[in-house]
């Protein structure tokens, strides 16, 4: 027992214990390729055994932002580590690449096991839909840092591409069809303006919303972000992707046209997939003007992929098939910026 530890404010009985109980989440991610066992100074993984030739390793790192303070609102945290997991593996795939391992951060000002169990259980619960091994990360307790019953949570991930199926956007051409594929609602952008709208509105995360089919707000924007690994991947391997955009902070007008050239542009069908509930309420309780929306928030469409225009209904029934809800939303166009029709 560390006496004057404890009495700094740290406990590491309970940081033990902490161990003991993620020891199966972590178990159940486990990947070809993935060695070692939690407790090790570092995570390994055997990148020989994927039979890949000229390797690229594609990395990324991401928290889930002031999504955290609805979790709090709400004293929910089995989902928040999917959204960290989302946050990364969505922003690799965008590269092509197919996450091989992930790991974790969570610091709070007092750990409390069964709440650091249930967030570990979300991470673990996103790598097994990305397909990733969770090797290892960090629990960090630091009295005086955070509110009682706050943490912050972050993530980290590598993955692995074959040089020669690198997407880096250098064959999206005018002409390329856009597919949208659909979110599952906010994801893990644009809560400080979401947080805003709703204490200027004066409703609670705890109200029913009957535009929301009567579900309170709070479990309709915990809704986990969508993972987009496998699915994707299976599009990748049968269709000639150009380019591939993950929809995040900044929404349309920010993450598409990173995957364009110079003098390229996009059009955008509004009406060609269907904007979510939860963004209608969002724009009205807010007053924000509806173009507008789109340079925040994703507004039901989490990742796109350019290709022929060809080949736009090959990749609809991939993902149709995977039970992802798809659609062609615009075009490659020869004018810069985004055009909303």
């Amino acid at each position: 027992m560390a006496a004057s530890y404890e009495k700094a404010g740290v406990n590491l009985e309970a940081g033990y214990e902490v161990v003991r109980r993620i020891k199966q989440h972590v178990a159940s991610t486990a990947r070809t390729g993935s060695m070692g066992n939690i407790g090790s100074f570092g995570g390994m993984f055997d990148l020989s055994s994927l039979g890949i030739r000229e390797p690229v390793l594609v990395s990324g790192t991401d928290g889930v932002g002031t999504k955290l303070k609805i979790a709090f609102a709400m004293d929910k945290h089995d989902t928040i580590g999917i959204d960290a997991v989302a946050m990364c593996v969505n922003d690799v795939l965008a590269q092509g690449a197919e996450p091989l391992i992930f790991l974790d951060y969570v610091a709070l000002g007092h750990n409390v096991p069964e709440k650091v169990e249930a967030i570990v259980a979300g991470v673990a619960e996103g790598c097994r839909q990305a397909g990733c091994a969770l090797v290892g990360g960090e629990t960090a307790e630091m009295p005086g840092m955070y509110a009682d019953g706050e943490y912050d949570i972050a993530g980290y991930t590598t993955g692995v591409v074959e040089k020669s199926r690198l997407i880096d956007g250098s064959k999206v051409k005018v002409g390329d069809a856009l597919v949208g594929i659909a979110s599952s609602g906010v994801h893990s952008n644009g809560f400080s303006l979401v947080r805003k709208i709703v204490a200027d509105s004066g409703h609670s995360y705890h109200d029913p919303v009957p535009e929301l089919g009567g579900e309170t707000l709070g479990a309709v924007l915990l809704t986990p972000t969508r993972i987009y690994v496998r699915q994707v991947l299976d599009v990748i391997r049968r269709c000639d992707v150009h380019g591939v955009a993950h929809i995040t902070g900044g929404g349309f007008d920010e993450n598409i046209p990173r995957i364009l050239h110079e003098g390229q542009g996009l059009e955008i069908r509004e009406g060609s997939w269907e904007i979510l509930p939860v963004f209608r309420v969002l724009e009205a309780w807010g007053g924000i003007p509806h173009r507008e929306m789109f340079n925040i928030f994703n507004m039901g469409i989490g990742m796109v992929l350019a290709l022929d225009e060809a080949d736009a209904a090959q990749a609809i029934g991939i993902l149709a098939s995977h039970g992802e809800k798809a659609s062609v939303i615009g075009r490659v166009i020869a004018e810069p910026g985004v055009h909303i029709q």
